[in-house]
């Protein structure tokens, strides 16, 4: 008789390095297409962080005490990273779990479903590193950036990538088809960026939104980035990194526990 959802949700995933494999597989796959992927992942935050920031910011001047297009330029850094990690676990992930059986291939091989899910949320989270550092590296050219100390954005946005990942992995363990990614594009990705302190701070929010918004994962990690890069204080530094760390660990949980219940029968 096939296990419920639940009996597999009160497993905890089988933890191993074999997870490597998978993330290096797909590494070599994308290394094919590497500068495709670079231009479509890399162009759209760019031209949002330029058009937005010298077009909009001379209307809006300071925010946070800091001119506009540096405000913006850190939230468009998450908001990449976000992208980044949910395409990738979305689209690409669920094609190879149901037009290219990528997955059963290597369920033939000795790994388990645990393996291949952690593979998958991990090479996201690469691709959200790899798409927020070009943005970095645009806005240190452009002299958005404060100091060194922007570097220490990158292990936290590596950090988020999981998180983004794993949520999206949930959906893509469920998924039917690629149209029920709409779902989630207008109910969660679209209200989250929209919500998370990327284009306004978060102060300008009607009390009971921005209460709401502290659940948000992408608020946490702005509240992480945005500080490092315009070189301010991080308020409650733990706090932030033990919501994203969470939602890294949970949406793993959950979304191997969905995906055994989807392929094992």
């Amino acid at each position: 008789m096939m296990a419920s959802v639940a009996d597999h949700l009160k497993t905890a995933p089988q933890l191993s390095l074999r997870f490597i494999a998978v993330w290096l597989r797909n590494l070599r796959v994308w290394r094919k297409l590497m500068l495709p992927s670079l231009l479509g992942n890399f162009g759209e935050p760019v031209l949002y962080l330029l058009a937005l920031g010298y077009g909009l910011g001379q209307f809006v001047g300071e925010v946070e005490s800091m001119p506009y297009m540096v405000f913006l330029a850190s939230g468009i850094v998450c908001s990449a990273a976000m992208t980044g990690a949910t395409f990738e676990a979305l689209y690409s992930a669920y094609t190879r779990l149901t037009q290219q059986q990528t997955w059963a291939a290597m369920l033939a091989a000795p790994m388990n479903v645990d393996d291949v899910v952690l593979g998958e949320i991990a090479w996201a989270a690469t691709k959200a590193l790899i798409n927020a550092s070009a943005i970095v590296l645009v806005a240190s050219v452009l002299g958005l950036v404060a100091g060194p100390e922007a570097l220490l954005v990158l292990p936290v946005i590596l950090l988020a990538g999981f998180s983004f990942a794993g949520i999206a992995m949930i959906v893509t363990a469920i998924s039917p088809s690629y149209d029920f990614f709409l779902y989630y594009f207008t109910l969660v990705m679209t209200p989250m960026l929209l919500l998370s302190g990327v284009f306004f701070p978060l102060s300008g929010l009607p009390d009971a939104v921005g209460i709401g918004a502290q659940f948000l994962p992408l608020a946490h990690v702005v509240m992480l980035v945005r500080p490092l890069m315009t070189g301010t204080a991080v308020d409650a530094p733990v706090l932030h990194l033990a919501v994203i760390l969470g939602y890294a660990v949970g949406s793993y949980w959950i979304s191997a526990a969905l995906a055994r219940r989807r392929l094992i029968r």
